[in-house]
């Protein structure tokens, strides 16, 4: 089974995203920051990052960054979903090693073609 950490400091947007996840059969790992991701990051195989923008401690920028200088995350794919919609927020997302940028709140539909083609079931 497939496993996906969603990362956003929304108790609600995690519940949110976490539903629809389970709801596709997959297993969902939840972290409130960028900090917490990355410590939970070490000891998961996460097959899936959903990361927020703007969170406490550490934001979604650096923790793509701090992400892809560890060598068994370098390539597993990252869907930034925010709310942040302009073109530098995109920019700077694939800048940091983003595959995908989607502005909250992601339909269910849309999630799971992206998962259908980043995700090895």
């Amino acid at each position: 089974m497939a496993s996906i950490m969603v990362v956003d400091d929304s108790k609600t947007v995690r519940s949110y995203h976490g539903s629809i996840l389970k709801s596709f059969g997959l297993d969902v790992v939840e972290a409130e920051n960028g900090m917490e991701a990355l410590e939970k990051s070490l000891d998961a195989e996460i097959d899936l990052y959903l990361v927020d923008v703007n969170m406490p401690v550490m934001d979604g920028y650096s923790f793509i960054t701090q992400l892809r200088k560890q060598a068994n995350h370098k390539t597993v794919p990252v869907i930034m979903i925010t709310t942040q919609a302009k073109e530098e927020d995109k920019a700077s997302a694939y800048k940091v090693g983003a595959n995908l940028f989607e502005t909250k709140p992601i339909r269910p539909e849309q999630l799971k073609a992206y998962i259908d083609i980043l995700v090895e079931m």
